[in-house]
């Protein structure tokens, strides 16, 4: 079993910052891929970054290439999302995931993360 909290979502105003953490427990972290994903309201669940289970290896969307940086402390186990120059379209209840495979690079697929967090609302007013 793998728990996922995640932590760091609020009401900013559109070009705020905010860094989004994911503490992870049960499974041994540095071990997996992670990834973050996102849900706006009306809208599927959405892939936004994931990361490798070393840290090298990171990929984004195009929506927030540029913007958001992934990160992870295999130490500390917990994953982050820095995200800069937030838009309002950002609004979205923001997971992160666990990668099923050990020693994986990530994935934009849903299907391949068997774990994940409860989530933490990002709200970007104009």
């Amino acid at each position: 079993q793998v728990q996922l909290v995640e932590s760091g979502g609020g009401v900013v105003q559109a070009g705020d910052s905010l860094r989004l953490s994911c503490a992870a427990s049960g499974r041994t972290f540095s071990r997996f891929a992670m990834g973050w994903f996102r849900q706006a309201p009306g809208k599927d669940r959405e892939f936004v970054a994931d990361i490798s289970w070393n840290g090298i290896g990171t990929y984004y969307s195009d929506s927030v290439k540029g913007r958001f940086t992934i990160s992870r402390d295999n130490a500390k186990k917990t994953l982050y999302l820095q995200m800069n120059s937030l838009k309002p379209e950002d609004t979205a209840i923001y997971y992160c995931a666990a990668d099923k495979r050990p020693y994986g690079v990530g994935s934009p697929l849903q299907r391949e993360y068997d774990y994940w967090g409860q989530g933490t609302q990002v709200t970007v007013s104009s």
